[in-house]
């Protein structure tokens, strides 16, 4: 995996204090054309309660069933259904195709939502599986967790420890009145991907998009620790992603890594008055993965970051990182929608639209002669989207939740396969 460390400034006036922006970029290697790749560990686990009766569970049956046909006999299958109760409909087992279409058609709606009991089954059916590769639950849901553990921080909790021993869990939220905070919290913490169907014909893309990223796994247990050097402060990290304090800085979890991705980590350093000219190591960042594949290996890169103190004249003259600066103001985007949301649910719905518009502005300026023009473009008129769905006509569990996901996306900082922008 590369790795590469840039400052929004590198050269900074010795006179004075500073705050400086820093990105880490990754960027993934691509799998070879013809590479076999490791087999998949899934447990499917599908929301049966009786909100999802009629075209949900139809459209989200026939998005199974193909995802089914995607897999090779190798790769390895549980299928969970719930709603109060849980039944482990196939256990972990290779696939059998016939087997697993005739469970998933024979799936009907039941009663209330033991979303813990059934996520929890597919974990541990997953667990149960020997080997290498990616080791994931599929959670889907379009009720609240009213059965079993139905405290936040306890299910995020769990997702966590979970994906230290190996298993990791993916959510997909089903129209408009599941707990996004909720599964966004659980998937960040269970190193997997979160999903927003909005509507039943949106989940066969879902699942689409989900196997092609489990077949594209390149690494696993991605982390991120960022140790600034004495007297200097870690004012705070961007992109939200789950956070443990280690002794000497913050360790952050990035999850898996597929092919070709580009992921970047940007935080905030507030460096002191320095006593001298010349170039300082203010930070250094370490980087861990486990590598799939033909060697499951783990690997470990530390890159200092350094700056160069300058006269003022000198550092007065100098030009800003234009990646930098523009992956900043796309991050400060997500925050501002995120906050759009808080006063809308509040109704301030003009201060929201304010909030939305001004970064929609903000990025359209950064466009122009920027080599990610087309990027910058397209999350401005998200932004602008999302401006005009902030109205008090308009307004509803759905609008909010498209802004939750989308803002979730930017704070995730992931571009993959150069293709899926926008999704």
């Amino acid at each position: 995996m590369k790795a590469s460390l840039r400052l929004d400034h590198e050269l900074l006036a010795v006179e004075g204090e500073h705050t400086v922006h820093a990105m880490l970029e990754l960027v993934a290697p691509a799998v070879e054309k013809d590479a076999e790749r490791p087999p998949l560990r899934l447990a499917l686990v599908i929301d049966r309660s009786a909100s999802m009766s009629g075209p949900k569970l139809e459209h989200t049956k026939a998005a199974a069933a193909q995802l089914i046909q995607r897999l090779a006999p190798r790769d390895e299958v549980a299928l969970v259904a719930y709603d109060d109760e849980v039944r482990l409909l196939a256990p972990m087992a290779p696939v059998d195709r016939d087997l697993l279409q005739r469970e998933i058609a024979a799936i009907t709606p039941g009663g209330s939502t033991n979303l813990s009991g059934g996520w929890l089954k597919g974990a541990e059916e997953v667990a149960r599986s020997a080997g290498d590769g990616p080791r994931k639950v599929l959670l889907l849901t379009d009720g609240q967790a009213n059965q079993g553990v139905i405290d936040v921080p306890s299910l995020v909790e769990i997702a966590g420890n979970l994906r230290r021993a190996g298993v990791g869990t993916t959510t997909i939220g089903y129209g408009a009145d599941f707990n996004e905070n909720l599964l966004t919290q659980m998937a960040e913490a269970g190193g997997g991907n979160a999903h927003f169907a909005a509507s039943p014909e949106d989940a066969p893309g879902i699942f689409a998009r989900e196997f092609t990223d489990l077949a594209r796994v390149v690494a696993q247990n991605l982390s991120v620790e960022i140790r600034p050097t004495e007297d200097v402060k870690l004012v705070g990290v961007l992109n939200e992603y789950p956070s443990t304090a280690v002794v000497g800085g913050v360790q952050l979890t990035l999850g898996d890594v597929y092919s070709e991705e580009n992921r970047r980590v940007v935080f905030e350093l507030h460096i002191p008055e320095m006593a001298k000219l010349g170039v300082c190591n203010v930070a250094d960042v370490v980087i861990r993965y486990v590598t799939l594949g033909d060697e499951v290996a783990a690997h470990e890169i530390t890159l200092p970051l350094v700056i160069n103190m300058v006269s003022a004249a000198e550092a007065e003259g100098a030009t800003a990182d234009a990646e930098v600066v523009e992956e900043v103001l796309i991050l400060k985007a997500a925050r501002a929608q995120r906050e759009a949301r808080e006063r809308a649910d509040h109704g301030d719905f003009d201060g929201a639209q304010k909030l939305l518009r001004e970064s929609a502005g903000r990025l359209r300026d950064l466009a122009s002669g920027s080599a990610r023009a087309e990027e910058l473009l397209q999350e401005a008129e998200l932004l602008e989207r999302h401006a005009e769905t902030t109205a008090p006509a308009m307004w509803d569990a759905s609008s909010a939740k498209a802004m939750h996901y989308n803002a979730h996306r930017m704070r995730q900082a992931r571009r993959r396969f150069k293709h899926d922008y926008g999704n």
